[in-house]
């Protein structure tokens, strides 16, 4: 063989080892670029998930804060309208329709706030506004009994009625600082 020969014959082994070495090395190029791609959308994901799960318990988190304070309001005006028609009641006015009506209306918004603050939770904060509307409602009922006997002065109607008011002011005290415990914990789970 000559020189030329041996030279074409060397050159086409060595483009053919080229060619073979290019194809090896573009497959292993191509697994780990798929390998680096999926890794890379992985993270993506990981951190989409992670932001919108963040952004979700802070939602969730305003919308507690919300009822909660819906809720105390609705308390509030109740309480509000309590204290005003009791003293009346209390020295013989007749519980009349207007201010019947007014405490029945004040009743609904705090039933529907606490039907509210169910719908966020948590289970706990729904525990203690249950309670605490089933304590209002039972001094209404106490007033409404204290009215219609029409009672002046100490009795056992009077008696069992502020009794129902301390219980009013213990669950909304309750309330308000476990409200509180609540907002203010950054750990407080979603559910």
């Amino acid at each position: 063989m000559s020189d030329a020969t041996a030279t074409v014959l060397a050159g086409a082994i060595a483009f053919a080892a080229a060619v073979l070495g290019a194809v090896i090395a573009g497959r292993y190029t191509k697994r780990g670029a798929e390998a680096g791609g999926r890794k890379a959308v992985e993270a993506a994901f990981a951190q989409v998930h992670g932001q919108a799960a963040a952004e979700h318990w802070q939602w969730v988190r305003s919308q507690r804060h919300l009822s909660f304070a819906a809720l105390l309001e609705a308390y509030a005006a109740l309480d509000e309208g309590l204290a005003r028609i009791t003293p009346e009641v209390r020295n013989g006015a007749e519980l009349d329709e207007t201010a019947g009506g007014e405490l029945r209306q004040r009743m609904l918004e705090l039933q529907a706030a606490t039907s509210k603050l169910a719908l966020w939770g948590p289970r706990e904060a729904n525990v203690l506004a249950y309670a605490l509307t089933q304590a209002s409602m039972t001094g209404i009922s106490a007033l409404l009994r204290a009215a219609s006997t029409g009672s002046v002065g100490p009795s056992v109607d009077w008696f069992s009625f502020e009794q129902a008011r301390g219980d009013m002011a213990q669950a909304h005290a309750t309330f308000l600082q476990r409200a509180g415990e609540i907002i203010r914990d950054p750990l407080q789970p979603v559910s």
